[in-house]
């Protein structure tokens, strides 16, 4: 069994992480892929990239519940949704794992990211002055990855590509804790949106996620989560 952790936020809200154990042609085998789904999997070399679009649409179906076709497409920023479908989605990968959140009232952003000490070398290039003072030096590089997650997350629910990461999104001083939530803004487009971004380590990844505007989602909500034992 591939799925590690699900969590609902609410009863409209909740994202999973898959572990990608599977091989290509096992993921494929259980998706329902019409002609231009097929040509962007031809279009990609085989590999992870290959396994991480297949797990990402594997892991939608089963959140979704359904034994229909799915129709998931890209718009021209590349954010994927789903065409007559009420359900806002997101999803992220990295290395083993994939990610997928889904709301049926809100935009949604989530991204994975495994934790690597290269983090440190490009944390300026997307975090301002005001947002490295913050960061904690005795887990800096988790600190960092939680801020990149955070303004991942924001970028993929906004899901325009004219965002800069340090110029448009700027998160709000925190302390580092293996999960929590702090409060992220997004400059752009002459307009300012707050939300609150909730972040947690899941072995050694990290994981952002956010879920429309903080005018909805005002506090870390009331969470059912489950972790699912590996064999």
């Amino acid at each position: 069994m591939a799925l590690a952790y699900h969590k609902k936020l609410d009863d409209s809200t909740e994202f999973a992480i898959w572990k990608i154990e599977e091989s290509a042609e096992e993921l494929y085998a259980q998706l329902q892929l019409r002609d231009h789904e097929q040509k962007v999997l031809n279009g990609l070399n085989n590999g992870k990239r290959n396994l991480h679009w297949l797990s990402t649409r594997t892991l939608l179906r089963q959140l979704l519940n359904t034994k229909h076709y799915i129709d998931c497409q890209v718009d021209e920023h590349g954010k994927p949704y789903l065409p007559g479908s009420p359900y806002h989605i997101s999803f992220s990968h990295s290395f083993d794992y994939a990610a997928v959140m889904i709301s049926k009232d809100k935009p949604v952003g989530i991204d994975i990211e495994i934790i690597k000490d290269k983090i440190e070398r490009v944390a300026k290039k997307f975090l301002v002055k005001e947002e490295l003072d913050f960061i904690e030096d005795k887990h800096k590089i988790e600190h960092l990855y939680i801020c990149w997650c955070a303004k991942e997350a924001v970028y993929k629910l906004q899901g325009k590509r004219n965002v800069s990461f340090k110029d448009h999104i700027r998160l709000q001083p925190f302390p580092f804790n293996q999960k929590g939530s702090f409060e992220a803004k997004l400059e752009a487009d002459q307009e300012c949106k707050t939300f609150d971004v909730f972040y947690e380590k899941f072995e050694n990844y990290m994981i952002g996620y956010v879920a429309g505007c903080s005018e909805i989602l005002t506090s870390i909500p009331d969470i059912t989560e489950t972790q699912v034992n590996e064999k």
